[in-house]
């Protein structure tokens, strides 16, 4: 054999060895995880909103609707925190969601039902039914269009304003000693009218146009301090009027578009 017929038959023979290393090695696939900070702030608003629904079945209504509060404020983190450190992901999204119907849909149709409804009967399940419903469907729809929507605008009030009113108007009246049992009807009128206003067609503000890493005037950074103080001196009335107002802005300002335009 020749010199140049034996390199042929080697360089043969180290393909063949190569390709029998290979079959036979696993493929090292990178390991897939999730992000860990933005899911943090979901889990601890799953968290509050499960502890909402325990607190109302032990009979501590004012704690349950605060826990309602935590869970907003933790909802509104998660979403930005995961914008500015660059860590959204389609489970984060998905997590939320549901963490969302837990917190917002599930926690206050319960603490209310819990609280006043009951004494109702029927009245008062399907008023929370209704509330629980439109958290579900307004949830449903914002996923569906959450490629087409507009991001300055919520379609139907959202799902933690809604849960602030009902949570509100429990913290409001379990502070000032009134029962459950006395306000029985104005819930049945406002649970199942904020459930409503979730799945309307109002617009409203969603405030995610806010740049949080810009820089602002020094006098709408003392704004933000008088606004803190003045949330200081009665959180449950102040925080129940600022989202009833809210609430109302959406038809507000649909009447107004009617008339004026």
């Amino acid at each position: 054999m020749s010199e140049q017929d034996q390199k042929v038959v080697n360089v043969s023979e180290h393909d063949e060895s190569t390709s029998a290393e290979q079959a036979v090695t696993p493929v090292k696939r990178d390991r897939k995880g999730i992000y860990l900070l933005p899911n943090l702030f979901t889990t601890g608003a799953l968290f509050s909103g499960f502890y909402a629904v325990v607190a109302a079945m032990n009979g501590h209504f004012e704690n349950a609707a605060i826990a309602i509060f935590v869970a907003m404020v933790l909802d509104g983190l998660d979403g930005r925190v995961a914008r500015m450190t660059n860590t959204q992901s389609d489970f984060g999204a998905e997590y939320d969601s549901l963490a969302d119907m837990v917190s917002f849909g599930v926690a206050p149709a319960l603490v209310a039902f819990s609280w006043a409804l009951q004494d109702l009967g029927k009245v008062g399940w399907v008023a929370a039914f209704v509330y629980c419903a439109g958290a579900a469907l307004r949830l449903a729809r914002f996923n569906t269009q959450l490629a087409v929507a507009d991001k300055n605008y919520f379609t139907g009030l959202a799902s933690p304003s809604a849960a602030a009113i009902v949570a509100g108007n429990v913290w409001v009246f379990s502070e000032s000693g009134t029962l459950g049992a006395d306000v029985a009807w104005w819930m049945a009128i406002i649970v199942p009218a904020a459930g409503l206003l979730m799945v309307s067609n109002f617009k409203y503000h969603s405030f995610k146009g806010l740049d949080l890493r810009g820089k602002i005037p020094f006098m709408a950074l003392l704004a933000i301090v008088l606004g803190f103080a003045i949330v200081s001196i009665d959180p449950a009335t102040v925080l129940l009027g600022v989202f009833m107002l809210y609430a109302l802005s959406g038809p507000a300002v649909a009447v107004k578009e009617k008339l004026f335009d």
